[in-house]
């Protein structure tokens, strides 16, 4: 195979030989990482186009720069793809990211000191819907509903109770580490109850989603925001979608002068392209599989005596308490890491420990399940992660089972691939 890369080598070698590196590991290693995916060769050539080289401040139509007769047509294909795909009335498809996007929903449907009501970031919420370090904490009031004790689910009448004490702007449903479904449907009737904008954050699930695999957000949320890669394998970006002609107006305003500037038109390429990828039948198959995979390989995991947070996952993503097995999150993830096995330490609900190195790891199916893998692999997957951290104070054992990691992966090829 030809290198894609050979200007790179021949301008910046250094570079070149980093980017040859990651591509190995991330051919090698089996990556449980929930966040990250396999994009597809088309959607890495947008992603690398020469429309970066172009400025286009505003929307299409409506530019203050000449010269965007293309761009114009490329910002639109990707307007009306994302619109038809999530069966909404308007996007924006100019977020630089999942963060950018919601930030830009705070600016255009709330003023400062608003209460917002978000999943506390300790229970898997994220750290936009009202964190204390984020700007969605400092200069917003936040109210955070937690999970369960027991069954560490979202208990809905909880969330009620506490809509109807806060009296929220804006209520956030969607987390980066919550592994059941979202009942989107209760939470905009609380929404409802309490006059509420309901913003679905469907960041980790907008490829499960769209893939009838999870639950859809419309028509319970007014907006809905996502990032563009994960499950929905695309670029690296963000939108923002709705149903409602007013938050639109001014959806378009927030993004655009408010919080950015000109957007990245090679990624609104990219991301068009991946709708398009999207919309296709073998799109919802791969959507369906990542939700079986992960039922699979925690069902696998639970034979090994792991203990999984809420008992199992509806999604694509498990959480998994590693204290009972005699460790703590940052050395097991460290230690999978020696054995080619990518995943990431992560608080649990009710978490003692410190963020840094708190009692979980989180996990996730949507590479693995891009690479072609299904339920019958992920026993295997198990396997070398009950090893892995058997092992986790043996680096010779740690390197033989990275070998059989890596072998593992030679039988299923790496999506995107470029470089031989």
């Amino acid at each position: 195979m030809s290198d894609p890369y050979s200007s790179i080598q021949r301008v910046d070698p250094e570079i070149h030989q980093l980017i040859h590196d990651e591509e190995k590991r991330q051919v090698d290693s089996i990556r449980l990482i929930p966040s990250e995916n396999y994009a597809s060769v088309a959607v890495m050539e947008a992603t690398g186009s020469m429309l970066t080289n172009k400025y286009s401040e505003g929307y299409p139509g409506r530019r203050y720069y000449e010269g965007q007769d293309f761009v114009d047509q490329i910002e639109t294909l990707a307007i009306e793809r994302a619109k038809a795909l999530f069966g909404a009335n308007f996007a924006n498809v100019q977020p630089y990211s999942g963060s950018p996007a919601n930030q830009s929903v705070y600016v255009a449907l709330a003023q400062p000191g608003d209460t917002v009501l978000g999943l506390s970031l300790p229970f898997g919420g994220h750290l936009t819907h009202g964190w204390k370090v984020n700007f969605s904490g400092k200069f917003y009031s936040p109210a955070q509903y937690e999970v369960d004790p027991e069954t560490h689910r979202i208990d809905m009448d909880r969330v009620r109770d506490l809509a109807l004490q806060a009296r929220p702007r804006i209520i956030f449903a969607g987390g980066t580490a919550y592994p059941r479904a979202w009942d989107f449907a209760a939470f905009g009737e609380i929404a409802r109850e309490v006059d509420a904008v309901l913003v679905a954050d469907i960041a980790h699930i907008a490829g499960l989603v769209v893939g009838g695999a999870h639950p859809h957000p419309l028509p319970h949320a007014q907006v809905i925001t996502t990032t563009t890669h994960k499950t929905l394998r695309g670029p690296r970006g963000g939108m923002v979608l709705s149903q409602e002609e007013a938050h639109a107006k001014a959806i378009n305003r927030a993004v655009f002068p408010c919080l950015q500037g000109g957007p990245h038109n090679h990624t609104t390429a990219a991301l068009a392209v991946a709708l398009s990828e999207a919309a296709t039948p073998e799109f919802r198959s791969y959507a369906k599989q990542v939700v079986k995979n992960a039922r699979a390989l925690a069902a696998a995991l639970q034979d090994r005596d792991f203990a999984l947070v809420s008992g199992g996952t509806d999604n694509h993503l498990i959480l998994i308490d590693v204290t009972p097995r005699g460790i703590t999150g940052k050395p097991a993830a460290r230690a999978l890491h020696h054995a080619r096995i990518e995943s990431n330490y992560n608080t649990i609900p009710f978490d003692s420990r410190k963020p840094m190195d708190p009692s979980g790891i989180r996990i996730g199916t949507p590479s693995l399940t891009s690479r072609g893998m299904e339920e019958k692999e992920m026993t295997q997957v198990a396997e070398f992660m009950d090893r892995a951290l058997k092992s986790a104070e043996n680096p010779d054992q740690l390197a033989s089972i990275a070998d059989e990691v890596s072998e593992f992966c030679s039988a299923f090829p790496a999506p995107g691939v470029r470089i031989g």
